[in-house]
């Protein structure tokens, strides 16, 4: 993925700016968002669950274990973090299976802003990117100056993405333009002096967001205030990630594309942990969106446990034995 802001082309350019006055007043906003169709909710799941059905053939089975490992953000955000322990996932993110040197690296390590000097010196030259979370993940209560200075830390450590949560409180009152402007601030905090700027990644918590319409609104929210990827969640709640707000999600950048030229990734994150289940979002990212989703530039897993369930499922068919979880390395 580049690290630059993408230089969109004049007529998507001019698409997004048309859409200005959406976002010139509270109100406004508020009529837009509210304005969006309401989601069937019964088609929604009936659609994720259909589409959880299709089967995978051998061969592309093979190739779609390898593409879902390297979409992973492998990560740790825990407070016993160490420079070691981040340096190890470094090692694994480079070669996630010692024994195999084919199998391909993971997309990103993602850290706390304080450790992303380490991460950074790890990966020297590896091609992964390092990914940091701000905004006082995970919760985000924190004033915006506090929140701002937290991206810009990380990025001047040399973060390459930014994982920022939206302040849940304020979009749940109903303060769209105040999450707008929030999200925008930080978009202009990801960018370094040279003119090239991290990707901003932008989490709704969405089991804090009650409903499917209000995720709906708040992935158009964060598209319009610049998001390069919308993002499911933080992982830290009881509810992440789940197949029918995922589909929500990857119909919100299609027709946000279609609207406005602009294309933005998905993330989905927290709940991730088996093969089966990477597959089923894969075939999801395919059918709503095209092979053209299916990169690293556009669609990760945010899912650090998944990585050694697609380990062992790419040495059961490369070896024709299940070689069990002794024989993967532990984060």
């Amino acid at each position: 993925m580049p690290t630059t802001v993408p230089a969109y082309g004049k007529e998507a350019a001019g698409r997004l700016a048309s859409m200005a006055d959406v976002t010139a007043s509270d109100g406004a906003l508020r009529r837009f968002l509210h304005g969006l169709p309401g989601v069937d909710a019964v088609g929604l799941q009936a659609r994720a669950a259909t589409l959880g059905t299709r089967s995978i053939k051998t061969t592309a089975k093979a190739y779609a274990i390898d593409l879902a490992v390297s979409m992973i953000d492998l990560t740790t955000l825990e407070g016993a973090d160490t420079p070691g322990k981040v340096r190890a996932l470094c090692a694994k993110g480079v070669h996630p299976d010692p024994t195999d040197r084919t199998a391909p690296k993971v997309a990103a390590i993602c850290v706390y802003p304080d450790m992303v000097g380490v991460a950074k010196e790890a990966l020297a030259g590896s091609g992964i990117h390092v990914a940091s979370v701000a905004t006082a993940f995970p919760a985000g209560r924190a004033a915006l100056p506090v929140k701002l200075a937290d991206t810009r830390d990380a990025v001047a450590a040399g973060a390459d993405e930014i994982d920022m949560v939206i302040d849940r409180g304020a979009f749940l009152s109903g303060r769209y333009l105040e999450v707008f402007e929030e999200i925008k601030a930080v978009k202009e905090a990801c960018a370094r002096p040279d003119g090239s700027a991290a990707h901003l990644k932008v989490i709704f918590e969405t089991g804090e967001l009650q409903t499917y319409d209000n995720v709906r609104r708040v992935s158009w929210l964060a598209m319009l205030a610049g998001a390069d990827f919308i993002k499911t969640s933080t992982g830290k709640v009881a509810v992440n990630a789940t197949p029918p707000v995922t589909l929500l999600m990857l119909e919100a950048v299609r027709d946000f594309r279609a609207a406005t030229g602009v294309q933005v990734g998905v993330k989905p994150a927290g709940g991730i942990r088996t093969t089966k289940d990477a597959l089923k979002y894969l075939v999801m990212v395919n059918e709503t969106l095209g092979e053209e989703w299916l990169t690293a530039d556009w669609f990760r897993f945010g899912a650090s446990s998944l990585l050694n369930d697609l380990l062992m499922q790419r040495q059961k068919l490369s070896t024709g034995r299940y070689s069990g979880p002794d024989y993967v390395t532990v984060d």
